[in-house]
């Protein structure tokens, strides 16, 4: 037995609410690691879905327990509204079934509004990053710049006028610049009294219940948000989240040691998609990429904007695999290729003449790569809800050994449709 740590191995999007809610049903404990509510996804539980922006997939189902590490940057109001929106749907987040880490940073109404005024200035520049706009960006800002102010400060209301003084000082300043006027000190100290009594009954010393979890034996699920390729350091800099998404950073925003980490799962779509701004050698501006948008129905949970859709890049799934140390991925959307004549696969870059089988780091080199492709025969029939390879048409199961071979790591599951069940076992990552 070992836990895993589950991570979208491409630009996010590739399905991993199916797959962690398929995990959480066998886990003890589920943990959300990073990012913050910019990102979502949906599990269907017996015909009902469940939008998750912040919690983890575990608190929707009984006797497990949701855990949101240090890693995570925590909006408290969309905590609350998001426990409210479970509960209208019979679902109970108390603090039996849900631990927030005392040290994990808040999100303000401040940084939201920083995001905002900064997207709009980046707008009329031309140099737009895409964020969500949800202060994900500024919060992680104040982290490392040792000024946030953190789930564990609503508990301390006379250490915490200092700590507001000191936030408002650097972001007044900003805010000056932009020609916003500034916050008040009492605005802010209201806002945080105000969801003080409702979050504060979550907050653990995270580090220490995982260990003790662990030293029982608890399985744990470590769920990332995003993918890899949005990775402040190895993604597609600067449009990239404020976050490290690879499966290290399960162990530094938990708490707990890399050893404990276990198997590490990569969610891949059997295509590529891309919400926002950025880089992406593979889209499609033709009537494939619509057709991969329309049948994948690829429209983000959060935000509701429209994907990019192109085919399936392996030279950048291979550099997740090695950049995350995936063991197997789960291969996701396969049945979205169905009917399609011919299908192509990226196997690497052209990149001023010379061939490459890697994204390289810089944006203006990104931004003049060229996919090289290798083409392989598609499938006409259909592979909606195979649940055994012998369901599979031969040249569905082609593609899937092609892009296991391409990208360097196994499939360890292969998902068919939207429903749970609809999913291949080849390796149970619990068990490995």
């Amino acid at each position: 037995m070992t836990n895993v740590v589950v991570i979208g191995s491409q630009w996010g999007d590739e399905g991993k609410g199916k797959i962690v809610d398929w995990l959480s049903e066998r886990a003890d404990i589920v943990v959300r690691f990073q990012g913050g509510h910019n990102a979502g996804h949906t599990l269907v539980i017996d015909g009902v879905s469940y939008k998750l922006s912040l919690l983890p997939s575990g608190v929707v189902r009984p006797g497990k327990r949701a855990v949101i590490g240090n890693g995570v940057v925590v909006d408290p109001h969309a905590l609350i509204a998001e426990i409210g929106r479970l509960k209208d749907q019979g679902v109970e987040v108390t603090p039996d079934n849900l631990r927030i880490a005392e040290n994990a940073t808040l999100i303000l109404s401040l940084h939201r509004e920083l995001d905002g005024m900064r997207e709009d200035a980046a707008s009329n520049s031309g140099t737009k990053i895409g964020t969500t706009r949800r202060g994900i960006g500024p919060a992680y800002e104040d982290k490392v710049g040792r000024r946030a102010i953190r789930v564990m400060d609503l508990a301390d209301l006379d250490a915490l006028e200092g700590k507001v003084d000191r936030i408002l000082t650097h972001h007044n300043a900003l805010r000056r610049g932009f020609g916003a006027p500034e916050v008040e000190h009492q605005a802010i100290m209201e806002e945080l009294t105000s969801v003080a009594d409702r979050v504060l009954p979550f907050m653990d010393s995270v580090w220490s219940l995982l260990d003790k979890e662990r030293r029982k034996g608890s399985r744990i699920l470590f769920e990332g948000a995003q993918g890899s390729l949005l990775d402040i350091d190895h993604g597609t800099y600067p449009f990239v989240t404020s976050s490290n998404t690879v499966a290290g950073q399960a162990a530094a925003g938990s708490g707990m040691g890399p050893g404990a980490l276990g198997y590490i799962l990569g969610i891949t779509k059997a295509y590529t998609t891309r919400v926002g701004e950025g880089p992406f050698p593979t889209e499609l501006h033709d009537e494939i990429g619509q057709f991969l948008g329309e049948k994948g129905h690829e429209f983000g949970t959060v935000t509701g904007r429209k994907r990019r859709c192109g085919w399936f890049d392996a030279a950048l799934v291979r550099q997740s695999v090695a950049t995350n140390g995936i063991t197997g991925i789960a291969l996701t959307k396969l049945d979205v290729l169905d009917g399609l004549e011919e299908l192509k696969i990226c196997v690497g870059y052209k990149l001023d003449g010379q061939e490459i089988d890697y994204l390289p780091a810089a944006q203006a080199a990104q931004a003049r790569v060229e996919p090289i492709y290798i083409t392989l025969e598609g499938w006409k029939e259909s592979t909606v809800g195979a649940r055994k390879w012998a369901d599979l048409p031969a040249q569905a199961i082609k593609y899937v050994r092609q892009v296991e071979e391409l990208i360097g790591a196994p499939v360890a599951l292969l998902s068919t449709s939207p429903e749970r069940d609809d999913t291949i076992l080849v390796t149970d990552p619990f068990e490995d």
